[in-house]
């Protein structure tokens, strides 16, 4: 290798960091080569470029740097103490980058990738698992991150990339997003079980005017619909306590602490009575949600079509 005279460092000490990377990252992996090899033109069969590409990229490398990182001798080389530090470095980040190529293809494969996957705590206990299990019968090996959360949280890790799809309530409507509705869901009044209502079986809501609410807190969807359908029904809700939870809501209202407009249980809950709701009409739209124009991965595709071809039959029965 031809060893040219050292210009003095192309970058200063206070020179941004990303500008550094970008001069170096390219010429990472044919330093390692050659100071794995301590050959040249050794270095550039095995990995298949011209030995004065090696060669100059060596050079430029070095040059970049300000710091002599081989002592040659002809076509021979071999690493100075400044060479031996970085190699450690060099080598240590190409494993890195190596393992994140190999994650990112992993998780892209149909038959074992992944699907990072939101849905709401009310669809945790029955509806995703049932879903997740259909899915698998056909797609055994792919794997799932799954994330619950309430609609609004969900939507801003979907834009944030965390998420490939969310099923959430109510479907959204942003330019930004693509939304399917895929089913309803009856909402019904939830009362105490000694409450003066708890002998009825149905309910007209604007019936509960006088009543203590228990809600989901502000940015719920549920708690959005819960509002919206009191206005409907001619009253602003009296709301006493707000949790993150619809079960939690359902223990307070058995505790006699309120009522509650809340999707059916999985398993019956003692010591409240469910009303349905005759009017105004008490349901809530799940939707499935994604970023517009994101790429979708082998394993999303799949279960995103699987997804869409359950609309009208997403909820259990």
């Amino acid at each position: 290798m031809e060893h040219q005279q050292r210009s003095q460092p192309r970058l200063s000490p206070s020179s941004d960091t990303e500008d550094m990377t970008m001069l170096l990252a390219p010429r990472l992996a044919y330093f390692a080569g050659v100071a794995r090899t301590e050959h040249v033109t050794r270095a550039a069969q095995e990995m298949q470029v011209p030995q004065s590409t090696l060669s100059r990229a060596m050079v430029r490398l070095e040059q970049d740097l300000g710091v002599e990182l081989f002592a040659r001798r002809g076509r021979t080389v071999s690493l100075t103490p400044a060479g031996r530090t970085f190699l450690a470095s060099v080598e240590r980040a190409l494993a890195e980058v190596e393992r994140a190529a190999d994650e990112v293809r992993a998780d892209a494969d149909l038959a074992t990738g992944k699907v990072a996957f939101g849905f709401l705590h009310t669809m945790g206990w029955e509806t995703v698992p049932g879903l997740i299990s259909a899915f698998r019968a056909d797609h055994p090996r792919v794997r799932f991150s799954l994330v619950q959360n309430y609609g609004e949280a969900m939507i801003e890790r979907l834009r944030a990339g965390e998420l490939d799809l969310c099923l959430t309530s109510p479907v959204p409507d942003a330019p930004d997003l693509v939304a399917r509705r895929l089913d309803e869901q009856k909402l019904r009044l939830v009362v105490p079980a000694d409450h003066r209502l708890s002998a009825r079986r149905r309910i007209r809501l604007a019936e509960a005017a006088d009543e203590t609410f228990v809600t989901l807190e502000p940015g719920y969807g549920l708690r959005r619909i819960t509002d919206d359908l009191c206005r409907e029904a001619g009253f602003k809700p009296r709301i006493a306590f707000e949790g993150e939870e619809a079960e939690t809501l359902r223990g307070l209202v058995a505790a006699g602490l309120g009522v509650a407009l809340l999707p059916p249980p999985a398993v019956p809950r003692p010591g409240v009575v469910e009303l349905t709701v005759t009017a105004p009409r008490a349901v809530r739209e799940i939707g499935v949600a994604w970023l517009d124009g994101h790429p979708d991965t082998p394993p999303v595709a799949a279960f995103k079509k699987f997804l869409l071809a359950k609309r009208g039959n997403l909820l259990p029965t």
